[in-house]
């Protein structure tokens, strides 16, 4: 199947949260994507833009996505983080998300940075085996923590 790898527009938004949205009900989560189109196309392709979105199209529709923005490490300096990258169910298995890593791996490269960075669920195995065969380190020996709007709220309350 012919695809294509390009940087995302604001126009792509809206394709670009349906893909988002599937990935949320994927992983077991489908009521728990907030963001908007709107908030996409304002944090994506303002002024200070605070992510970068590539899209794998085939056949006009964006049917994968590899979503990064800039961290810092006081280890290692500079760092990319790949928030997200997801192929639709029908993609899956037809190379774009292998694309789509390289493109994210190319401009990590690009930026000079000293790291990429992304988590996976620990039973998306199949996930985490293309990771393993890209040559990814998986770190199963750490445990992402969050702190979510409300826990922010709570938080500060107590100051």
């Amino acid at each position: 199947m012919n695809f294509s790898i390009r940087l995302a527009t604001k126009d792509d938004m809206a394709q670009v949260l349906l893909l988002i949205k599937e990935l949320a009900v994927f992983e077991k989560e489908p009521d728990a994507v907030e963001v908007t189109e709107d908030e996409l196309i304002a944090n994506g392709f303002g002024e200070q833009p605070t992510f970068t979105c590539f899209v794998g199209e085939a056949d006009h529709k964006i049917e994968g996505i590899a979503l990064v923005y800039n961290r810092f490490s006081t280890w290692k300096g500079n760092v990319l983080h790949l928030e997200d990258l997801v192929v639709s169910q029908k993609m899956r298995g037809h190379g774009l998300g292998t694309a789509l890593l390289d493109e994210v791996v190319k401009y990590g490269n690009q930026l000079g940075v000293k790291r990429i960075s992304w988590e996976v669920l620990d039973w998306n195995e199949p996930a985490i085996e293309f990771y393993k065969n890209k040559g990814a380190d998986v770190k199963r020996d750490w445990d992402v923590v969050h702190l979510n709007e409300q826990g922010i709220k709570n938080y500060i309350s107590k100051l």
